[in-house]
């Protein structure tokens, strides 16, 4: 896995999946997992952003908390720098397309399914490709990518 060091410190760097900011934001984040990436040089991927500026548009505008939730991820958001945000480029997504059609047939996946497949390959795949790990709560799918692209790391919780 990735590491830093500096001055003799060794920091874990790593990429949190999109569920750990949603969990993060709704406190529901384990307390190992909040102590890990307070302590880790964290790197962020375009496909987690998406995937939440997707999840802030379709909220409920009229719910009663729902400029706190907008003001809210637009701080985290407004937090990221560009010199630790990813973007998958464009043999990324070549390969996560195969990934995700490969499984979407040999899982059965439904149409929801096969898109958030395809979401979760860019993310490991671009996690991959700089050497680090995958920080998520979805063990289930990122153990079969895994299983097609052994080459990626994630830590599951």
């Amino acid at each position: 896995m990735a590491a830093v060091s500096v001055a003799g410190t060794v920091r874990l760097a790593l990429l949190p999946d999109t569920n750990v900011y949603i969990r993060n934001m709704g406190g529901t984040l384990p307390g190992e997992v909040v102590r890990l990436l307070d302590n880790a040089l964290q790197w962020h991927c375009a496909v987690c952003i998406a995937e939440i500026t997707a999840g802030i548009a379709n909220y409920d505008p009229a719910a009663r908390n729902g400029r706190r939730v907008r003001r809210q991820y637009g701080i985290l958001l407004g937090s990221i720098p560009d010199t630790r945000l990813l973007v998958p480029d464009a043999e990324t997504w070549y390969l996560a397309g195969m990934i995700s059609g490969t499984l979407a047939r040999t899982q059965g996946f439904q149409p929801h399914q096969r898109k958030e497949c395809l979401n979760d390959a860019l993310i490991y795949l671009t996690a991959a490709k700089r050497g680090l790990p995958v920080v998520t709560a979805n063990r289930v799918e990122f153990d079969l990518i895994q299983q097609i692209a052994p080459g990626g790391a994630f830590l599951h919780f």
